[in-house]
């Protein structure tokens, strides 16, 4: 697969209007395209260094966002917190999941859309609970991991919705781009 300049800017302006949705007021925590965009740049974007920055600057951009709105008291939420730099780490492996695709499947995108927030879901809510660098406190006992990963359940569920949402409009909208590419180059 090529990447051409235009899909490259494409997932440019996408890495600020994605950073741009996560801050939305009310939006349901977990429910944004971060996941679906890490996959599809490890998919479609040959330069790794690439497709590993562009999901995290997305995250970046919008957490920058986040602090802003509340030093100015505007959200609850900060921007920057301890343990963010582990999150910034895993939410970047999640791309090479897609440098591992050769070709673009049904199969294979509903596959990687489950497999990349269940990921993360299952590592970051490990590390906080094992207590590195969040801010929450769990008893360090099978128990503690459960109470761990059920108050979790709700973010993963809607990292799940949204992923599988994300990836068919992001690969979708690929998989169009170039149909309509390549009928240009035959009718031309």
């Amino acid at each position: 697969m090529k990447v051409n300049k235009s899909i490259l800017w494409s997932l440019l302006v996408l890495t600020l209007v994605a950073a741009l949705y996560r801050i939305i007021p009310n939006r349901p925590y977990g429910f944004a395209p971060q996941w679906a965009m890490a996959l599809f740049a490890g998919v479609v974007i040959r330069d790794r260094k690439w497709a590993l920055i562009i999901p995290v600057l997305s995250l970046f951009i919008s957490d920058l966002f986040y602090q802003v709105l509340y030093l100015n008291h505007m959200s609850a939420m900060p921007g920057f917190y301890e343990g963010q730099l582990v999150n910034y780490l895993l939410f970047a492996s999640v791309a090479v999941f897609g440098f591992f695709v050769r070709r673009i499947t049904l199969p294979g995108v509903l596959g990687l859309s489950l497999l990349g927030p269940t990921y993360f879901f299952l590592l970051s809510n490990f590390l906080t609970w094992a207590g590195v660098g969040e801010f929450v406190e769990y008893p360090k006992t099978w128990g503690g991991l459960m109470s761990c990963y059920t108050l979790a359940l709700p973010f993963y569920k809607m990292s799940l919705l949204s992923t599988l949402l994300f990836s068919g409009l992001f690969f979708g909208s690929y998989y169009l781009l170039q149909k309509k590419q390549t009928q240009q180059r035959l009718t031309v």
